[in-house]
């Protein structure tokens, strides 16, 4: 029997924001279906400044540093565990330092390879297949996944935490991978689950974890179809420009929500908490509206609380047995 604080062959993947969202929602994803667990907590208050204040009412309050955590998953079946390290955000300097921390403790995790997730922005259409590139620290890891149909990237550049991590890993004996998925590059401000889909279904394969994307493909269907029909107006509206008809028709703004938040907002949000705290699987769910309604950073530190060591009402604590 393994030892309590042991963990099996794990696994590490490292999320922060980016463009399309691809790689923090994964992160996301991943904390609500497998109903992961607080591990610890990376200090980075020399990394970061406090960028901004939180007003309420006009009154000026004190903001709040980006938080960096690890959470954690003991597979229930034979299997490799899995860690995820949620930033909130890459700091402006010191990003080696940062790095090198992550990795010191995921070594002391015994973790045996670390990935990131990011995207790759291409001339790709909405309708096209969405691509997932490879580049790793090892030979082994890129035939593995060129074995998978990844494209491998040749001549590149991977900015920022999701290149640095991976070679910083390599220095400290852990493998490391990075793996990107394809969007189209003139939505790199929107979020594309497509994307996160992709990334994730390869990483879930070479991991040999299962879990249930249903809610994350249709997610990306849903927006495919939402992306579609923007494209299709912006064609339309550029054709009837050049015909000197009407401009650009004017925007929809029947799901854009306002700036103040609905009492029939909040207490929906109130009961996707409270669903949630008894299953985490109901997280996800939560997410999304928290996205919609644009107020996620605003609960953002309640939405991780959900994941604490000690679980939540009708969740019974982690054991490590």
């Amino acid at each position: 029997m393994r030892e309590p604080s042991q963990l099996d062959h794990p696994w590490m993947v490292a999320v922060w924001p980016g463009m399309g969202n691809v790689a923090i929602n994964a992160g996301y994803f991943l904390l609500a279906k497998l109903r992961m667990h607080l591990e610890s907590e990376l200090d980075a208050r020399r990394l970061f400044e406090i960028g901004h204040v939180q007003v309420e009412h006009g009154i000026i309050r004190a903001g709040r540093l980006p938080r960096s955590r690890f959470f954690r998953w003991r597979n229930p079946e034979q299997g490799r565990d899995l860690i995820v390290f949620l930033g909130e955000a890459q700091p402006p300097s010191g990003i080696d330092d940062y790095c090198r921390r992550i990795v010191d403790h995921a070594r002391e995790l015994g973790v045996e390879r670390i990935y990131t997730f990011a995207a790759m922005a291409t001339p790709m259409q909405v309708a096209d297949p969405c691509r997932v590139f490879v580049a790793a620290t090892t030979p082994a890891a890129v035939e593995e996944g060129r074995k998978l149909g990844l494209v491998v990237l040749n001549d590149a550049r991977i900015s920022g935490l999701n290149g640095v991590l991976p070679e910083l890993a390599a220095e400290g004996g852990i493998e490391g991978v990075c793996l990107l998925g394809e969007m189209p590059q003139v939505f790199t401000q929107v979020t594309y689950p497509r994307s996160s889909l992709g990334v994730l279904k390869v990483f879930l394969r070479i991991a040999g974890i299962e879990v249930d994307l249903g809610d994350l493909e249709r997610d990306a269907t849903t927006m495919d179809e939402h992306l579609t029909t923007l494209m299709s107006r912006i064609g339309e509206a550029l054709r009837s420009q050049q015909e000197g008809g009407p401009q650009f028709p004017e925007p929809e703004h029947e799901d854009e929500p306002s700036s103040e938040l609905s009492a029939e907002d909040r207490r929906r949000i109130e009961e996707l908490f409270a669903s949630s705290t008894e299953d985490r699987l109901h997280a996800y769910q939560l997410k999304k509206e928290l996205d919609r309604l644009k107020v996620f950073p605003e609960y953002e530190d309640r939405f991780l609380d959900l994941f604490q060591k000690s679980g939540g009402n009708g969740q019974p604590p982690e054991t490590d047995e």
